[in-house]
């Protein structure tokens, strides 16, 4: 039995996607998903990838990649996976020593990984390469079937009286300055969203990319207005699990909060949910985000096990 580690190439993508999804149950990928995040990826941001191979067979992958929204040319984020009859024999651990290697001519700071609370074998895996645990997010979920939305019935009329409305994406596309005003409210919403790293603005193209990806509802992505201003948002994708919905960015400028807005736009995405057969909606917030995971408990949401971000701080 030969080890190799080799370059992805783009005739990798099925093996890819097979070796990934057994681990993610959850949260599978599909090809055109992966292969769409490739060829969008922002040029700003260093990104390689390799697999590893057995007798011709892949059996792990690994990679590491730089974060737009969090953008440090020295900060770094990596993954890696092997197929669950192959861990143990040390496959991991070269795939790591990869991209280590990989990293040394950028001269890195850190280096970051993202691991679910529930495996300890991944965490003790990074803990004994140098990492530590430095920030938490938890995965919340809704029963949208069992959700009873008649305590709400009144609030998006509470809204209209103050000249706040809801409208979709869709609707929304006899507005020529829609894009650009969307661009501008997430970069600013996101910015008080709690994080680790300081945050950086996405680029247009990024954003545009993001809109037009494969998972992006025009109608499940909710723009509240006050006039013709765009002051809060919810956004829904498709999920690569059919029968779930995942949250994107939800959030309300400073100057409109504490109105029920967040609430009001939440309660959208659970009657779209409902009413297209979904029977799930997910949302991950950061443990330090009190306020929305205070309104996704309100609403019913129930946590699930966290994701932990393992960091490791170069010499």
């Amino acid at each position: 039995m030969r080890l190799l580690i080799r370059p992805f190439t783009s005739n990798d993508y099925p093996a890819l996607t097979a070796i990934a999804n057994p681990t993610m149950a959850n949260d599978p990928s599909i090809l055109e998903e992966v292969r769409y995040n490739d060829e969008h990826r922002d040029p700003l941001c260093k990104f390689q990838r390799w697999v590893a191979e057995i007798d011709g067979s892949i059996i792990g992958a690994a990679e590491y990649d730089q974060d737009n929204r969090h953008y440090h040319p020295r900060k770094f984020c990596i993954r890696g996976i092997v197929r669950t009859e192959y861990q143990g024999q040390g496959i991991g651990s070269a795939l790591y020593r990869q991209i280590i290697a990989a990293l040394e001519p950028f001269n890195p700071l850190s280096a970051q990984s993202q691991v679910r609370e529930a495996r300890i074998d991944s965490i003790q895996f990074l803990k004994r390469r140098g990492f530590h645990e430095a920030w938490w997010r938890w995965e919340s979920r809704l029963d949208v079937i069992a959700f009873d939305p008649a305590p709400y019935s009144n609030l998006e009329e509470q809204l209209r009286i103050q000249g706040i409305e809801i409208k979709t994406f869709r609707e929304l596309e006899t507005d020529p300055e829609r894009n650009s005003k969307l661009y501008a409210l997430e970069n600013e919403l996101v910015m008080d969203v709690p994080t680790m790293d300081e945050r950086t603005p996405i680029t247009y193209d990024t954003f545009m990319h993001t809109i037009n990806s494969l998972y992006m509802l025009p109608n499940a992505y909710f723009v509240a207005l006050c006039n013709d201003e765009y002051i809060g948002v919810n956004t829904l994708y498709r999920s690569r699990a059919s029968n779930h919905l995942q949250t994107g960015l939800t959030g309300v400028k400073r100057a409109y909060r504490r109105r029920g807005i967040a609430t009001a736009l939440k309660l959208r995405g659970i009657a779209y949910a409902k009413e297209h057969g979904y029977t799930t909606l997910r949302v991950t917030n950061d443990a330090v985000n009190k306020p929305m995971l205070a309104i996704n408990e309100h609403l019913g949401f129930v946590r699930r096990p966290a994701w932990i971000t393992m960091v490791k701080v170069f010499a």
